[in-house]
Protein backbone atom coordinates (compact mmCIF):
# COMPACT_ATOMS: atom_id res chain seq x y z
CA UNK A 1 0.00 0.00 0.00
CA UNK A 2 1.65 2.99 -1.10
CA UNK A 3 2.16 5.47 1.94
CA UNK A 4 0.32 9.11 2.11
CA UNK A 5 0.45 12.20 4.06
CA UNK A 6 1.40 12.29 6.52
CA UNK A 7 3.93 9.21 7.28
CA UNK A 8 6.20 10.11 10.07
CA UNK A 9 9.63 8.68 9.89
CA UNK A 10 8.94 7.11 6.80
CA UNK A 11 10.64 7.51 3.53
CA UNK A 12 7.84 8.64 1.22
CA UNK A 13 8.22 8.53 -2.36
CA UNK A 14 5.83 11.61 -4.65
CA UNK A 15 8.08 11.35 -7.70
CA UNK A 16 10.48 9.73 -9.77
CA UNK A 17 13.46 11.62 -8.03
CA UNK A 18 11.71 12.84 -4.85
CA UNK A 19 11.13 11.55 -1.57
CA UNK A 20 10.09 12.64 1.38
CA UNK A 21 10.94 12.30 5.53
CA UNK A 22 8.20 14.11 7.40
CA UNK A 23 9.88 15.66 10.84
CA UNK A 24 7.49 14.80 13.93
CA UNK A 25 7.09 18.16 14.90
CA UNK A 26 3.54 19.51 14.72
CA UNK A 27 2.87 22.71 15.46
CA UNK A 28 0.70 25.61 14.25
CA UNK A 29 3.44 27.20 12.08
CA UNK A 30 5.05 23.59 10.87
CA UNK A 31 1.61 21.89 10.04
CA UNK A 32 2.09 18.32 10.15
CA UNK A 33 5.66 18.89 10.56
CA UNK A 34 8.98 19.91 8.59
CA UNK A 35 9.13 18.22 5.14
CA UNK A 36 13.21 16.70 4.66
CA UNK A 37 13.14 16.02 0.61
CA UNK A 38 15.34 13.79 -0.18
CA UNK A 39 16.06 14.20 -3.98
CA UNK A 40 18.26 11.83 -6.53
CA UNK A 41 18.32 11.02 -10.39
CA UNK A 42 17.10 7.06 -10.98
CA UNK A 43 20.16 4.87 -10.06
CA UNK A 44 22.56 7.14 -8.22
CA UNK A 45 23.55 5.99 -4.83
CA UNK A 46 24.06 9.60 -3.93
CA UNK A 47 21.29 12.19 -2.91
CA UNK A 48 20.59 15.56 -2.24
CA UNK A 49 18.94 16.34 1.51
CA UNK A 50 16.49 20.15 1.19
CA UNK A 51 15.60 20.91 4.71
CA UNK A 52 17.85 18.77 6.93
CA UNK A 53 14.98 19.92 9.73
CA UNK A 54 14.96 20.45 13.40
CA UNK A 55 17.60 19.56 15.76
CA UNK A 56 15.86 16.19 16.49
CA UNK A 57 17.70 12.96 17.03
CA UNK A 58 15.46 10.48 15.39
CA UNK A 59 14.78 12.35 12.18
CA UNK A 60 18.04 13.18 11.72
CA UNK A 61 19.18 9.56 12.27
CA UNK A 62 16.58 8.71 9.28
CA UNK A 63 17.73 11.38 6.95
CA UNK A 64 21.33 9.87 7.27
CA UNK A 65 20.11 6.23 6.81
CA UNK A 66 18.76 7.38 3.65
CA UNK A 67 22.45 7.04 1.72
CA UNK A 68 25.33 8.96 0.84
CA UNK A 69 24.46 12.88 0.69
CA UNK A 70 26.23 14.71 -2.15
CA UNK A 71 25.13 17.94 -1.42
CA UNK A 72 22.35 19.50 1.74
CA UNK A 73 20.57 22.56 0.46
CA UNK A 74 18.20 24.98 2.85
CA UNK A 75 14.93 26.70 1.48
CA UNK A 76 15.46 29.57 4.45
CA UNK A 77 16.98 30.19 7.67
CA UNK A 78 14.38 29.22 10.59
CA UNK A 79 14.78 26.86 13.03
CA UNK A 80 12.81 24.22 12.08
CA UNK A 81 14.31 23.78 8.76
CA UNK A 82 17.78 24.27 9.92
CA UNK A 83 18.36 23.07 13.77
CA UNK A 84 19.72 19.97 12.96
CA UNK A 85 22.04 21.11 10.33
CA UNK A 86 25.37 20.98 12.35
CA UNK A 87 24.49 17.57 13.83
CA UNK A 88 23.30 16.36 10.06
CA UNK A 89 26.33 17.31 8.62
CA UNK A 90 28.40 16.03 11.40
CA UNK A 91 26.53 12.44 10.44
CA UNK A 92 26.54 12.52 7.02
CA UNK A 93 30.18 15.05 5.67
CA UNK A 94 27.72 16.57 3.14
CA UNK A 95 28.65 20.04 2.62
CA UNK A 96 25.71 23.08 2.84
CA UNK A 97 24.66 25.52 1.16
CA UNK A 98 22.26 28.12 1.85
CA UNK A 99 22.00 31.97 1.11
CA UNK A 100 23.41 33.42 4.88
CA UNK A 101 26.67 32.63 5.24
CA UNK A 102 25.70 31.31 8.84
CA UNK A 103 24.37 27.80 7.59
CA UNK A 104 27.78 26.84 5.00
CA UNK A 105 29.23 23.94 5.63
CA UNK A 106 32.52 22.90 3.73
CA UNK A 107 33.81 24.25 0.52
CA UNK A 108 30.75 26.14 -0.54
CA UNK A 109 29.10 29.24 -1.77
CA UNK A 110 26.23 31.11 -0.95
CA UNK A 111 23.52 30.33 -3.15
CA UNK A 112 22.60 32.71 -5.98
CA UNK A 113 19.38 33.18 -8.43
CA UNK A 114 19.06 31.10 -11.50
CA UNK A 115 22.56 28.97 -10.95
CA UNK A 116 22.02 25.60 -11.81
CA UNK A 117 23.58 22.97 -9.56
CA UNK A 118 24.45 19.63 -10.70
CA UNK A 119 24.61 16.55 -8.11
CA UNK A 120 23.06 13.57 -7.28
CA UNK A 121 22.08 13.05 -11.04
CA UNK A 122 20.39 15.44 -11.01
CA UNK A 123 20.07 19.86 -12.50
CA UNK A 124 18.46 22.09 -9.98
CA UNK A 125 18.13 25.46 -10.53
CA UNK A 126 18.21 28.02 -7.82
CA UNK A 127 15.12 30.80 -7.75
CA UNK A 128 15.45 33.13 -4.98
CA UNK A 129 11.50 33.61 -3.89
CA UNK A 130 12.12 35.99 -1.15
CA UNK A 131 8.66 37.52 0.96
CA UNK A 132 8.29 34.47 3.93
CA UNK A 133 11.62 35.50 4.85
CA UNK A 134 14.80 37.52 2.89
CA UNK A 135 17.29 34.67 2.00
CA UNK A 136 13.94 32.08 1.04
CA UNK A 137 14.63 30.24 -2.19
CA UNK A 138 12.86 27.68 -4.04
CA UNK A 139 14.57 24.66 -6.04
CA UNK A 140 13.00 23.59 -9.54
CA UNK A 141 13.85 20.30 -11.02
CA UNK A 142 12.85 19.09 -14.05
CA UNK A 143 9.51 17.93 -12.64
CA UNK A 144 8.64 19.94 -9.70
CA UNK A 145 9.05 22.63 -7.06
CA UNK A 146 10.29 22.93 -3.68
CA UNK A 147 8.92 25.80 -2.42
CA UNK A 148 10.22 25.92 1.22
CA UNK A 149 8.16 28.03 3.19
CA UNK A 150 7.00 29.90 0.29
CA UNK A 151 3.99 28.11 -0.76
CA UNK A 152 2.92 25.59 2.05
CA UNK A 153 0.99 21.76 1.41
CA UNK A 154 -2.26 23.84 2.86
CA UNK A 155 -3.05 26.75 4.65
CA UNK A 156 -1.42 30.26 3.93
CA UNK A 157 2.04 31.48 4.37
CA UNK A 158 3.16 33.83 7.61
CA UNK A 159 5.39 36.77 6.40
CA UNK A 160 8.33 37.11 9.01
CA UNK A 161 8.43 40.78 9.49
CA UNK A 162 12.08 40.61 11.08
CA UNK A 163 13.04 40.64 6.65
CA UNK A 164 10.12 39.59 4.87
CA UNK A 165 7.91 42.05 3.01
CA UNK A 166 4.65 41.60 1.06
CA UNK A 167 6.44 43.39 -2.29
CA UNK A 168 8.76 40.41 -2.11
CA UNK A 169 6.56 37.90 -1.69
CA UNK A 170 3.70 38.99 -4.45
CA UNK A 171 6.65 39.21 -6.80
CA UNK A 172 7.86 35.33 -5.25
CA UNK A 173 4.15 34.25 -6.27
CA UNK A 174 4.88 35.46 -10.07
CA UNK A 175 7.72 34.08 -9.97
CA UNK A 176 6.10 30.68 -9.09
CA UNK A 177 3.32 30.55 -11.25
CA UNK A 178 5.43 30.78 -14.38
CA UNK A 179 8.08 28.25 -13.46
CA UNK A 180 5.58 26.02 -11.88
CA UNK A 181 3.39 24.76 -15.00
CA UNK A 182 3.43 21.76 -15.25
CA UNK A 183 5.48 20.97 -12.56
CA UNK A 184 4.72 19.30 -9.13
CA UNK A 185 4.45 21.62 -5.93
CA UNK A 186 6.85 20.23 -2.86
CA UNK A 187 6.25 21.96 0.20
CA UNK A 188 8.20 21.80 3.23
CA UNK A 189 5.02 21.81 5.37
CA UNK A 190 1.58 19.92 4.26
CA UNK A 191 1.05 17.17 0.97
CA UNK A 192 2.62 17.98 -2.05
CA UNK A 193 -0.05 18.98 -5.10
CA UNK A 194 -0.06 18.16 -8.32
CA UNK A 195 0.06 21.53 -10.27
CA UNK A 196 2.78 23.95 -8.76
CA UNK A 197 1.39 26.81 -10.48
CA UNK A 198 -2.73 26.34 -10.19
CA UNK A 199 -1.41 26.81 -5.74
CA UNK A 200 0.52 29.35 -6.59
CA UNK A 201 -2.52 31.25 -8.55
CA UNK A 202 -4.64 30.33 -5.41
CA UNK A 203 -1.74 32.09 -2.96
CA UNK A 204 -2.15 34.92 -4.96
CA UNK A 205 -6.03 35.76 -5.38
CA UNK A 206 -6.08 34.73 -1.81
CA UNK A 207 -3.09 37.65 -0.99
CA UNK A 208 -5.44 40.00 -2.99
CA UNK A 209 -8.67 38.83 -1.27
CA UNK A 210 -6.85 39.97 2.20
CA UNK A 211 -5.33 43.25 0.53
CA UNK A 212 -8.79 44.26 -0.09
CA UNK A 213 -10.26 43.01 3.55
CA UNK A 214 -7.34 45.36 5.02
CA UNK A 215 -8.20 47.94 2.95
CA UNK A 216 -11.87 47.66 3.73
CA UNK A 217 -10.79 47.46 7.56
CA UNK A 218 -9.17 50.97 7.28
CA UNK A 219 -12.15 52.46 6.22
CA UNK A 220 -14.06 51.47 9.27
CA UNK A 221 -11.26 51.75 11.84
CA UNK A 222 -8.96 54.42 10.40
CA UNK A 223 -6.00 54.90 8.66
CA UNK A 224 -4.02 54.29 11.33
CA UNK A 225 -5.02 51.36 12.97
CA UNK A 226 -2.73 48.81 15.05
CA UNK A 227 -2.25 45.39 13.51
CA UNK A 228 -3.57 43.67 16.16
CA UNK A 229 -7.15 45.89 15.55
CA UNK A 230 -7.26 45.00 12.07
CA UNK A 231 -6.55 41.23 12.70
CA UNK A 232 -9.59 41.24 15.00
CA UNK A 233 -11.30 42.63 12.54
CA UNK A 234 -10.42 40.74 9.65
CA UNK A 235 -9.53 37.50 11.01
CA UNK A 236 -12.41 37.15 13.43
CA UNK A 237 -13.21 33.78 12.13
CA UNK A 238 -9.76 32.31 12.76
CA UNK A 239 -8.36 30.53 15.72
CA UNK A 240 -7.67 33.55 17.96
CA UNK A 241 -4.51 31.07 19.04
CA UNK A 242 -3.04 32.29 15.65
CA UNK A 243 -3.47 35.66 15.89
CA UNK A 244 0.03 36.64 16.36
CA UNK A 245 1.27 34.78 13.29
CA UNK A 246 -1.36 36.73 11.33
CA UNK A 247 -0.27 40.08 13.27
CA UNK A 248 3.33 39.51 11.23
CA UNK A 249 1.28 39.18 7.98
CA UNK A 250 -1.01 41.94 8.84
CA UNK A 251 1.79 44.75 9.29
CA UNK A 252 3.58 43.13 6.40
CA UNK A 253 -0.07 44.35 4.69
CA UNK A 254 -0.04 48.04 6.27
CA UNK A 255 3.43 48.44 5.48
CA UNK A 256 2.78 47.21 2.03
CA UNK A 257 -0.43 49.87 1.65
CA UNK A 258 1.01 52.92 3.36
CA UNK A 259 4.27 52.72 1.42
Amino acid sequence: MALTHPAYGKLRRVTDTASVLLADNPGPMTLDGTNTWILRAPGSDECVVIDPGPKDKKHLKAVAGVGPVALTLLTHRHADHTGGLKRHVKRTGSPARAVGEKFLHGDTAPLTDGEVIEAAGLRIQVLHTPGHTADSVSFVLDDAVLTGDTILGRGTTVIDVSDGTLSDYLASLQRLIEVGQGRRLLPAHGPDHGDAAAVARMYLAHREERLDQIRAALEVLGPDAKPMKVVKHVYADVDPKLWPAAKQSVRAQLEYLRA
